[in-house]
């Protein structure tokens, strides 16, 4: 079908240009080049600085053969080096492939593997890691085996004994590797928008995780994207409480740079840690999972500086929020903004957009509105639930359950590799998320489960989300998660492993579990109200999640709940 035009006016240089994150950086570099970028513990460096080293990176790369085709592994914590990688990696016209610095050997192994990274650029406190993977890999290579290059970043704050290890199995130290490039390297944005920026493996509980390839083009989109939505000011203080390796920082590593803006460095994240961060550097902004936020209104009083010193805002994702913990969170001054996504989709790409109107509503009311996943964010074009036989959207009531979909420019080009799951995620025109959920009047969406793990109980549908946001309001709960057990009456009820917070008395657990059966009971029907509570820790992801498959097959080891004789 021709598209008919008012003119003939073709693309030309002055024009069009492919849309790439990476100018982002020259021009904080060129407006701002005093101003500090990036902070990790006594070390800092201006903007100028950083433009220099990311050209010096890539220079580097290219002296060693790196360019488009090519793939960089990084498997570091958010350090200098992982916020430089970002922009050096692809200067130099190569994709960087951030790595879960949680993962284990194996894991790592088959990523590097799957994805035959040429180079891997490795913290000194995961040198050894790194190391186990490619062992693993030569022992699974059968005498073919071409192992990639080494760097190793050296940082003051760790054992300097994992340094010295590293150099002397022959890796190449950061800074001189940097040495070797050249601060005016003429570095060229990529040709076509579609090029690859980032390769990123997803967190799934399987052997073999998918890899996540993304393009220039939406992560220019979503750098954009999250500040608008967040209403970001110019000199931002954004503290790295999520890692960097998570959907390159939900795009945040390179809109930080187009809001040239500061980048306060976490090794590792503790309450004490971002108490610490918002007094001394004043920290306006971080994102964090809920976990995370767990953990910073749960942190024992010799942690935290209390009251802030200014409202902290706090972006949220990785898993829905309990409205429990959004209201502990704003009690004690951070004002948090709700967004979902994935992986698949940069990041953040839907936002509990919060209206005025709000503001008068119970602060309990506000945090259930607020724990919804809400609407599109302004890159996405399309956002729906709809019946997972039909294809249809589901109507507008809160109810209707159906699947999460998404289509735009802010979604994936594909698995790397994975012409099966490619086919499986885009089926039908839309990006499928296999996130459960309902659409409200207002539009919008809200989850209530991932696909495998709604419960059917006598017939009914029971969200384990729901019942799992019950078990937050309960005074004792540090931490829950809800999944099916068989029931000989019901066929599956919902079946409650919790943790306790440290300060309750564990000494009688039979009343504390029948305490928070009656407690779910007063606020959700009676098939929704767990029949069965285990307590103990909650086993979770290289990226902070629980993990439910451990837990399922926990609750299938403890049998079905037998049919009551009274």
């Amino acid at each position: 079908m021709d598209i008919r035009e008012i003119d003939d006016l073709p693309k030309n240089a002055a024009n069009y240009a492919p849309l790439t994150p990476l100018w982002f950086l020259e021009r904080a570099a060129m407006v701002h080049p005093t101003r500090i970028a990036l902070v990790h513990g006594c070390r800092s460096y201006t903007w100028l600085q950083t433009y220099d080293r990311c050209r010096r990176l890539a220079s580097a790369l290219c002296k060693h053969s790196i360019g488009a085709g090519s793939i960089v592994a990084v498997i570091a914590p958010n350090i200098p080096a992982t916020y430089e990688a970002h922009f050096g990696i692809p200067m130099s016209g190569a994709v960087i492939n951030p790595v879960n610095i949680r993962l284990n050997a194996s894991t790592i192994a088959f990523l590097l593997g799957h994805s035959q990274s040429s180079i891997v650029i490795v913290d000194q406190e995961f040198f050894t890691l790194a190391q186990n993977s490619l062992k693993i890999m030569k022992e699974k290579s059968q005498g073919h085996f071409n192992p990639p290059l080494l760097v190793v970043v050296a940082d003051e704050n760790c054992d300097p004994e994992a340094l010295r290890y590293a150099l002397g199995q022959g890796a190449i130290e950061y800074e001189r590797f940097l040495e070797s490039g050249d601060p005016d390297f003429a570095w060229k944005a990529p040709q076509d928008e579609w090029q690859s920026i980032s390769l990123g493996y997803t967190s799934g509980t399987t052997a073999s995780p998918k890899g996540v390839v993304l393009h220039h083009r939406g992560a220019y989109l979503m750098s954009l994207s999250n500040p608008f939505v967040w209403g970001m000011d110019e000199g931002v203080v954004y503290l790295w409480t999520l890692p960097m390796f998570h959907c390159n920082g939900g795009c945040f590593t390179w809109a930080l740079a187009a809001l040239c803006g500061t980048n306060i460095c976490l090794r590792q994240v503790t309450a004490k840690g971002v108490y610490l961060a918002i007094v001394k550097h004043g920290v306006t902004h971080f994102c964090a999972a809920p976990v995370v936020l767990n953990t910073i209104v749960n942190a024992p009083s010799e942690d935290t500086i209390l009251p802030l010193p200014h409202i902290v805002h706090v972006m949220t994702a990785g898993s829905a929020p309990p409205p429990a913990l959004l209201l502990a969170m704003s009690r004690k001054g951070f004002r948090v903004l709700h967004t979902y996504g994935l992986s698949e989709t940069y990041g953040p790409s839907t936002i509990c957009a919060r209206k005025p109107e709000w503001d008068s509503l119970l602060p309990e009311t506000q945090a259930r509105l607020n724990a919804r996943q809400g609407v599109r964010s302004i890159t996405l074009e399309r956002l729906d639930v709809i019946n997972t036989k039909t294809g249809e959207p589901v109507p507008a009531d809160g109810k209707t359950i159906g699947e999460i979909v998404m289509r735009g420019n802010v979604v994936m080009k594909g698995y790397l590799k994975n012409t099966k799951a490619n086919e499986e995620a885009f089926a039908n025109g839309w990006f499928h998320s296999e996130d459960l959920g309902v659409k409200h009047q207002d539009g919008y969406i809200e989850i209530k489960d991932r696909s495998k793990d709604i419960i059917i109980s006598g017939g009914e549908n029971v969200s384990s989300v729901e019942v799992e946001n019950s078990l937050y309001f309960h005074p004792a709960v540090l931490e829950a998660s809800v999944v099916a057990r068989a029931d000989e009456q019901w066929g599956e009820s919902p079946c409650a492993f919790v943790t306790l917070k440290p300060e309750v008395n564990k000494s009688d657990e039979q009343r504390l579990a029948e305490d928070i059966m009656m407690f779910c009971k007063s606020r959700r029907p009676a098939y929704w109200v767990p029949k069965s509570v285990v307590f103990g820790p909650l086993p979770k992801t290289a990226t902070g999640k629980i993990q439910k498959h451990v837990l399922r097959a926990k609750a299938k080891q403890l049998g079905p709940v037998k049919l009551s004789k009274l």
